[in-house]
């Protein structure tokens, strides 16, 4: 019986001793300080930046109107083709729907894209640091569309239609952008209100790059306004290594 009870101790003992093991490996790891995370996520943009010479996408862009998100009032589908040198361009594949809506909702936005996109303008919608103030969020890494992210919240430094106030989710191995959802901090016009957007990404050489994006608004025009957008096909051209 002693022998018996000594063995049952000894385990008991080993076990706690496992488990105390077990809770420091698999503790938490301790919360990243925000500035290591902005310079990572500065890293990757700069990365991305010098490193992708251009590309080309197919874009499917939809337009819902009154809550009806099964059939769209308006469709288009574009060639985008970005070069770093001269921006973007369009080429328009196929539309249907509402000819008013193509006209003073997806034109306007495709022109609006095009003229971001122009050398010298670019770099004041890009986020990173320089236009944006980043604060780290607490719960440390959290699972996002399948990686292991961080969240941080997002404030622009200026204020513009294509600049967001919400929250940015980064992958917390290399700073790649995987979400971005929040309200656009200026309204395009004042037929409008500010649109709440989101834009999913995925990583494609190394490099965050859009598959999904949502825009969500009100307008004295068309009222409630849903705009859809689905990148396929990339094909990217990257500049050789140095």
């Amino acid at each position: 019986m002693m022998n018996s009870r000594k063995w049952v101790g000894s385990r008991a003992v080993a076990a706690a001793s496992l488990f105390a093991c077990l809770g420091i490996v698999s503790a938490p790891a301790q919360q990243p300080d925000d500035a290591s995370v902005i310079q990572m996520v500065d890293a990757a943009a700069k990365a991305r930046t010098d490193n992708l010479a251009g590309y080309t996408v197919t874009e499917h862009y939809a337009v819902y109107r009154d809550g009806d998100e099964s059939h769209p009032a308006a469709e288009m589908t574009v060639k985008t083709t970005y070069n770093k040198e001269s921006g973007k361009s369009y080429a328009i594949l196929s539309s249907s729907g509402s000819e008013l809506i193509r006209k003073f909702v997806l034109d306007p936005l495709l022109e609006n894209e095009k003229a971001l996109n122009l050398p010298g303008n670019r770099e004041s919608s890009w986020i990173t640091s320089a236009n944006y103030d980043f604060k780290l969020k607490p719960g440390g890494v959290q699972p996002m569309d399948g990686r292991a992210c961080l969240a941080l919240a997002l404030t622009p430094r200026h204020k513009a239609p294509n600049m967001i106030e919400g929250t940015l989710w980064v992958d917390a191995r290399d700073g790649t952008i995987v979400r971005l959802d929040g309200i656009a901090s200026k309204s395009p016009s004042v037929f409008t209100g500010p649109a709440h957007m989101m834009r999913q990404y995925v990583n494609m050489s190394g490099y965050g790059m859009a598959t999904h994006a949502r825009a969500e608004s009100d307008s004295f025009l068309f009222g409630r306004t849903v705009v859809t957008i689905e990148y396929l096909d990339y094909q990217m051209q990257l500049l050789p290594t140095k």
